[in-house]
């Protein structure tokens, strides 16, 4: 049981360096999402080692949250990258002892193009944190490591950190579940926020007859859409139902010369609509909900068709 002991104990180490953080967020950490908001630029995030690796995580945290950032490795900043830095950016260094010499050697281009910087760093009274902007204390008061040498504590409170700022940034500049679906449209996070209006079948693909249409023609229309339905408009536009596969079936059951009805004779009116902002999520729980595998997309009052959203654009989406 030794192995559950001691991996509980570095949970627990990490978990109190994180809670430790709490208490010392003030004004410093409000001065930092100021710079952040401002920058004109975009958000470079460096460091050595492990904390290279929490500024890749943080960096990539920044963009898909809508804030331009990009990981700068500073020994090969000072080998030909130092371009990267602008005037117009913010540059987060992390630093657990803050005396780090590849980021310390950044400082002077830091100053000289008239870039901010943010450091954070364990030791508030280092040659970092005196030269920044402004200085976010994340010390810890031991490594969750056993021999109290490999980073593990002290990485995860920067990595908190960074967290504190991303999401901070985030509501302070008002991103949207929408916007985080821009940003993730192959993710299921984004798939989650798509809008109707990017999955449903429209212009030529919209299955669309006139109500004095004759069944016939339906039946082509429909045929030649492949949707297994067609909306039904009025020759000024509006919406007046639609006829599905189960309204042919039923059809086809009665006496006499149907293919001469009209579509106005054949349609069910009122029929399910969505608008085309609404979330995909949204329109397949009226699908499910109604037990039917189409939803004519309108838009105007009086509502006029202006596609149709399929079950089974849903499924190629992975919703469900």
């Amino acid at each position: 049981m030794a192995d559950l002991a001691l991996a509980r104990k570095v949970l627990e180490t990490e978990a109190a360096a994180i809670l430790a953080l709490v208490p010392r967020l003030d004004g410093r950490f409000s001065q930092a999402i100021e710079l952040l908001r401002a920058c004109r630029g975009r958000v470079i995030l460096t460091g050595m080692g492990k904390s290279g690796i929490i500024s890749r995580k943080i960096a990539a945290t920044l963009t898909s949250t809508g804030t331009a950032s990009q990981f700068l490795h500073p020994a090969e900043a000072v080998h030909g990258d130092l371009g990267v830095i602008q005037g117009d950016d913010v540059v987060i260094a992390i630093s657990s002892s803050g005396e780090t010499a590849e980021v310390l050697r950044l400082l002077e281009t830091i100053r000289r193009v008239g870039a901010k910087l943010i450091a954070v760093t364990g030791v508030v009274q280092s040659t970092l944190s005196e030269a920044a902007d402004v200085a976010l204390d994340c010390s810890v008061t031991e490594e969750a490591c056993p021999l109290n040498l490999a980073p593990t504590a002290s990485t995860t409170a920067a990595l908190a950190i960074g967290d504190a700022l991303a999401m901070t940034l985030l509501a302070a500049k008002g991103f949207r579940h929408e916007d985080f679906a821009s940003l993730h449209p192959g993710g299921k996070l984004g798939k989650q926020f798509m809008r109707v209006e990017t999955l449903m079948h429209a212009g030529k693909d919209l299955p669309l007859v006139n109500g004095d249409t004759l069944m016939r023609d339906v039946i082509y229309e429909m045929s030649r859409k492949g949707l297994g339905m067609t909306c039904v408009a009025s020759h000024h536009g509006e919406l007046l139902g639609i006829i599905t596969d189960g309204d042919l079936r039923r059809l086809m059951e009665r006496a006499g010369d149907t293919l001469t009805l009209t579509a106005a004779e054949v349609m069910t009116r009122n029929p399910a609509t969505v608008e085309p902002r609404v979330l995909a999520a949204q329109a397949l729980h009226i699908l499910e909900q109604r037990k039917i595998t189409a939803l004519v997309v309108v838009e105007g009052e009086p509502s006029r068709p202006v596609g149709v959203v399929h079950l089974h654009d849903l499924w190629r989406t992975e919703m469900v």
